[in-house]
């Protein structure tokens, strides 16, 4: 049966792209790079207005820059980590040592559940500002889809922090099932040293010198 470790056939096989873009963390993390591209492109697209009284352009969300950078930031910090994270699941079936992808999983791990909690930060900070915005020169679509889609990073990145936990444990039981305590390994060509309540090897002998006769009482010569 061929082995594997944290979710992936154990290295030397073959890529294959078919499966790859069928594994739910891939679709997943293609939502949520799609997700990230329309927060922070429609931020920067359409997220600012220049009022009237005002030369500098103001955030559309109730004209609180803050709002707008968290979003833009947020946004681009998980592109980026969708694109990286993607050549590693796609190089990870070819990394031999075990300690490296345990590394990379429980990276992905902390990193997704660290962005689904900022995306619901996200979502609630924008929301909340655009419930208190009256300008009536905002482009009101952009804000919307701006708000929904940090919605529905939530759950593409709480699914990914789901998978990532899954895999991680998985790596866990596959070494923990893998183990095999020496003194129950029959595969092993010297039997284990079985011993006594006495502390000594029940196979031991007694030395043959052990067993001479000893002299017995003095005999004088007869004549």
């Amino acid at each position: 049966m061929q082995g594997s470790a944290y979710g992936a056939s154990l290295a030397g096989g073959a890529f294959d792209l078919e499966s790859f873009l069928k594994q739910p963390q891939t679709i997943l993390r293609c939502l949520s790079w799609i997700f990230s591209i329309v927060v922070f492109a429609s931020i920067t697209a359409e997220g600012y207005i220049n009022p009237t009284t005002q030369s500098e352009g103001k955030c559309m969300f109730n004209n609180n820059d803050q709002a707008c950078s968290y979003g833009v930031g947020v946004g681009i910090l998980a592109f980026l980590a969708c694109v990286m994270f993607l050549m590693l699941d796609a190089y990870f079936p070819n990394i031999s040592n075990a300690k490296e992808r345990k590394y990379i999983v429980l990276g992905d791990l902390v990193f997704s559940a660290a962005w689904t909690f900022l995306w619901f930060i996200c979502f609630c900070v924008l929301a909340s500002q655009w419930s208190k915005t009256k300008a009536v020169d905002v482009v009101g679509d952009a804000a919307r889809a701006v708000v929904a889609f940090s919605f529905f990073s939530i759950i593409t990145w709480g699914l990914l922090t789901y998978f990532a936990y899954g895999r991680y444990r998985q790596g866990v039981n596959d070494f923990s099932q893998d183990y095999t305590d020496p003194a129950h390994d029959h595969s092993s060509p010297y039997p284990p040293a079985q011993f006594g309540n006495s502390g000594a090897p029940t196979g031991y002998q007694q030395s043959p010198f052990s067993n001479q006769e000893q002299p017995g009482q003095y005999q004088p010569p007869s004549y």
